[in-house]
C-alpha cells in the first residue's frame, strides 16, 4: 500500500489525473474493505485536484445514502429522483454541472457549492453509487473531469 500521494501543483489538470490515477490504483491494491479504499481515495482526490468537497453516495435503502467524502459536513440521504446525484443515478451516466443555481432540483447541501460533476459506478448495468465533486467557483470542471473520474469509477466497480 502507499503511503503519501505525491502530485506537483504545477501540472495541468490533465497531468494531475494522470499522475493520481495510477498512485490511487496502488493505495487500493490488495485492500478488500469497502469503506477503507473509499475514504482513501476521497482524501486523495480531495487533497490532489484541490476539490472543495468530494464523496460518495451509496445505492442502497431505496435512496442515495452518504459514504466517506472530504470537505464540509454533506446531505445524509439523497432521493434517487432529487439533485444533480440523483439525476446522475437515474440516468446512469456522468452529470456536468456548470452552475449549480441552473440545475433544475439542485440540492444545496452547502451553499458555497458553485459546480459540480456527478459520476455513476455502475456494475452489470445497475448503479452502485455515484461519486460527487464540487467546486466553489462556477465552471470549474470540464471533459478532462469525466473522462479521468469515469476511469476512476471503472477502478471503483470492483468494490461492489
Amino acid at each position: 500500500m502507499a503511503e503519501s500521494i505525491i502530485i506537483d501543483n504545477t501540472l495541468t489538470k490533465e497531468e494531475k489525473y494522470q499522475a493520481l490515477l495510477p498512485q490511487i490504483e496502488a493505495l487500493v491494491t490488495g485492500e478488500t474493505d469497502q469503506t477503507a479504499n473509499l475514504a482513501n481515495v476521497m482524501a486523495a482526490l480531495k487533497y490532489s485536484m484541490g476539490f472543495f468537497w468530494v464523496g460518495a453516495y451509496l445505492a442502497k435503502e431505496g435512496e442515495l445514502v452518504l459514504g466517506p467524502f472530504q470537505g464540509p459536513v454533506a446531505c445524509t440521504r439523497i432521493p434517487f429522483h432529487k439533485g444533480v446525484c440523483g439525476a446522475s443515478y437515474t440516468r446512469k451516466k456522468t452529470i456536468l454541472v456548470p452552475d449549480v443555481e441552473a440545475f433544475p432540483g439542485h440540492i444545496a447541501c452547502s451553499s458555497d457549492s458553485k459546480s459540480e460533476i456527478v459520476v455513476p459506478v455502475l456494475k452489470d448495468g445497475e448503479v452502485k453509487m455515484v461519486l460527487d465533486v464540487d467546486s466553489d467557483k462556477l465552471n470549474d470542471f470540464d471533459e478532462t473531469d469525466k473522462v479521468y473520474l469515469e476511469r476512476l469509477a471503472d477502478l471503483m466497480v470492483s468494490w461492489f
